[in-house]
């Protein structure tokens, strides 16, 4: 059982639909609950697999605990797994104890919020048999300021298709001319939701300052939230609804990302973005903060560049550095490509979940793992038995 808040278009939720498609049925029946409203994703799931949603009416709506124990109990869930922090976290470990599910994991996908854990999630760390981080400095983040045991914080790296993901020359010329932008026009991306931590402020300064040394440099802005508005207005007092355009969410973010020249994002925290292993997979560079495991997939100057200030003078010269140099972008993008295809790929991602949900799986069973199960060196699992 997946708990979340929704399904609509996001990082967290791609990740947890790619996941959810691609497990193996023979090992993982994956079921999906949705706190809230499905979102369109989930929309799309529940033609796959059993779903559930609008589990809770509002942030103090208590039925919460005693619907979710009913929702495992009739699923005969084998093991729960809380994608994000937050009441998803606290209410689904919760009910999992009491509903005497055998195993309880926590993934998590930022550094901050909304992803930090607060002191009642903290409070439940001896009912929660694996917490996943998503790189190794993530891990250590988890371990060392979250203050999550050592021993209960595995790895899973983040993944996407890299068969989706991938180069195409002539949908880059396609979305320029869908657009009504040149063949020289250099563009610069981010696909983000749009909320406080993404800082899309920062971004907009960032393409200001840039828009002064190449006044014909054009800004893709990919996804949707609730800062919204707030964005529309600080393009339109900066005079750049012809330079920004607003993209929303979008199922099709690959065409995009084809068309750049650059990606970039100006989070004040991040994990292990998907966005930027999306970019890197269709050998576009990278800008970025030197935030959460970031630095894991922005190698700086051999994919991309990391940004270690706030300061959009800093952003702005490592985006231009890399557009008037055609030969240093297409080196970086070629390496970018090698990296994901290596260490960011969705059926690597897959297999890790498969394995240590089965790991867990056969610890509290008192099994032999089977030979399939990629068996780490560590291995210090709490078990928790049946109610």
């Amino acid at each position: 059982m997946f708990v979340i808040t929704s399904m609509h278009v996001g990082g967290a939720e791609t990740l947890l639909q790619n996941l959810i498609l691609r497990c193996n049925r023979a090992r993982i029946r994956p079921h999906l609950v949705c706190l809230k409203e499905l979102g369109s994703i989930g929309e799309s799931l529940a033609k796959q697999i059993p779903t559930f949603h609008s589990i809770t009416r509002g942030r103090m709506d208590i039925k919460v605990f005693p619907n979710l124990t009913h929702i495992f109990r009739e699923c005969e869930a084998d093991a729960v797994v809380t994608v994000g922090a937050g009441d998803k976290m606290f209410w689904g470990r919760l009910a999992s104890r009491w509903a005497g599910v055998g195993i309880t994991a926590s993934a998590l996908h930022s550094t901050g919020w909304p992803d930090g854990i607060n002191f009642a999630n903290r409070m439940l760390t001896p009912l929660t048999n694996a917490f996943i981080a998503v790189g190794n400095s993530h891990r250590e983040y988890l371990c060392n300021v979250a203050r999550l045991p050592r021993n209960r914080v595995f790895v899973v790296p983040n993944g996407i298709d890299t068969e989706r993901f991938i180069a195409r020359p002539k949908m880059r010329a396609e979305v320029r001319q869908e657009l009504g932008f040149a063949a020289t026009d250099p563009i610069v991306g981010i696909v983000a939701a749009l909320r406080p931590e993404k800082d899309h402020g920062l971004f907009i300064r960032v393409a200001q300052t840039i828009l002064q040394k190449i006044p014909n440099c054009k800004f893709l802005v990919i996804g949707d939230g609730p800062e919204r508005s707030a964005i529309e207005q600080q393009i339109a007092s900066a005079s750049l609804t012809d330079q920004i355009r607003l993209l929303g969410s979008r199922n099709d973010t690959q065409r995009y990302l084809a068309a750049m020249d650059v990606f970039t994002l100006t989070s004040k925290n991040e994990a292990k973005p998907v966005s930027i292993l999306e970019a890197l997979a269709c050998q576009v560079p990278v800008v970025a903060p030197n935030v959460g495991s970031v630095g894991e997939s922005v190698i700086d100057g051999r994919t991309g560049y990391l940004v270690h200030s706030r300061e959009p003078a800093e952003f702005a010269d490592a985006i231009m550095s890399i557009c008037s140099d055609p030969q240093l972008a297409q080196q970086m993008g070629k390496s970018g490509r090698e990296l994901v295809e290596q260490d960011g790929s969705l059926d690597a991602m897959v297999r890790g979940y498969e394995s240590l949900l089965w790991q867990l799986h056969c610890r509290l069973q008192g099994r032999a793992w089977p030979r399939w199960i990629s068996v780490p060196s560590r291995l210090a699992l709490p078990v928790l038995g049946r109610r």
